[in-house]
């Protein structure tokens, strides 16, 4: 069912392209570092990383279980391993966005920084 909560997220997801910051209007660029400042509070805490890593390791205790090679069970095998990428990709993609947060500062501050150098 859907919420407000879902709705708000879907609304405000990130739809610019990352590829080409140097294109980007300033409101793409905001928020560009808003989502990668969110991003990063994420991956700074510890109690997420400490789910996360519970989680994973819940994971593959239920993967080395499976010790049959019947269809079901590497149809649980695969299931399992499915689950591990999935928490991998969602750790990734957050770096993903604090990196492009982190470039889009270091080019807004590049200009900056060589007038400064050029002019002294």
């Amino acid at each position: 069912m859907l919420t407000q909560d879902t709705i708000d997220a879907f609304n405000t997801r990130l739809t610019v392209n990352l590829n080409n910051i140097k294109s980007m209007t300033a409101s793409e660029l905001d928020r560009v570092k808003s989502h990668g400042s969110t991003a990063e509070a994420l991956l700074k805490n510890r109690d997420l990383a400490l789910f996360v890593h519970q989680w994973k390791f819940e994971v593959l205790d239920q993967l080395t279980s499976v010790t049959g090679h019947t269809s079901d069970d590497n149809a649980r095998r695969i299931a399992l391993s499915n689950q591990l990428a999935g928490i991998e990709s969602f750790v990734a993609s957050l770096q993903r966005a604090l990196y492009m947060k982190n470039r889009v500062v270091t080019l807004q501050t590049e200009p900056t920084e060589k007038f400064n150098k050029e002019t002294i």
